[in-house]
């Protein structure tokens, strides 16, 4: 298959489907971001923001269609290490034998960095992370685990950054030291995020366009403008609730 290369798409997902044995994980799902862009990707549980996130990070091969980053295959070979997009793992696939500095050491052995870079050290001391960098991760609580997560994910300054609920047991300083400076990498370095999230509060504060996802598919998309004009008291819960299915009632996946 030939790939199409898009310009200026740091990242295309181009009608991904998946199934765990008979159950449907996503149909057809495409969504392209572009630099400079913080888009959150809201649904209900189960609803496959996960898988979303994991196929898209390359650690999950779908059962059809493409991701492309940067025009290339994200399977192809030339991909290289640094140019794959920056995926913040679940707090449990931690290896909790490790140390957090252990840890940070080897993935950025894997991304081909001299060591640990200097940006990564002084956003762990932001987060107050810095202590716990020699104590073994098992040690951790949630919040910390979080912390170490949104580390890896941001080693080696990706184009492209996938983020599952990161913002779930940090603690307020260390979530607006967090939301402060992914805002500062998407509008000084055109970083794009892609954040799976269920709190509206990060969306309305943080994300500048908004995926929705139900039963494996991209039910709507909304622009810039459109995001901006929902963030009344309470548009937002209103808008999602009425385009999110419920029970059996089948809603077509909508284009973008």
């Amino acid at each position: 298959m030939q790939e199409r290369v898009t310009l200026n798409k740091p990242l295309r997902i181009d009608a991904v489907s998946i199934c765990f044995g008979s159950a449907r994980a996503l149909a057809g799902c495409s969504l392209e971001l572009v630099p400079g862009s913080y888009t959150a990707l809201v649904g209900p549980n189960g609803s496959g923001k996960t898988t979303l996130l994991r196929v898209a990070a390359g650690h999950q091969r779908p059962d059809s269609g493409a991701v492309f980053v940067n025009g290339r295959s994200l399977y192809a070979r030339e991909v290289a290490a640094r140019s794959v997009p920056g995926f913040a793992p679940g707090t449990d696939a931690l290896p909790g034998m490790l140390t957090g500095r252990q840890s940070l050491a080897i993935f950025a052995e894997a991304r081909g960095l001299g060591g640990i870079d200097k940006e990564s050290l002084e956003l762990a001391a932001q987060l107050g992370l810095s202590p716990w960098l020699d104590r073994l991760i098992r040690s951790y609580s949630l919040g910390t685990r979080q912390k170490v997560s949104v580390l890896l994910a941001l080693m080696g300054a990706p184009q492209v950054v996938l983020l599952d609920e990161v913002f779930n047991g940090l603690d307020p300083a260390s979530a607006l030291v967090l939301k402060k400076h992914l805002r500062r990498l998407v509008t000084e370095r055109g970083l794009s995020v892609l954040l799976a999230t269920h709190s509206l509060d990060v969306v309305a504060t943080s994300c500048d366009r908004m995926v929705l996802l139900a039963e494996g598919r991209i039910v709507r998309n909304w622009s810039a403008d459109e995001l901006a004009g929902m963030r009344g008291p309470g548009q937002l819960e209103i808008s999602l609730a009425a385009m999110t299915p419920h029970g059996d009632r089948d809603v077509p996946a909508q284009p973008f």
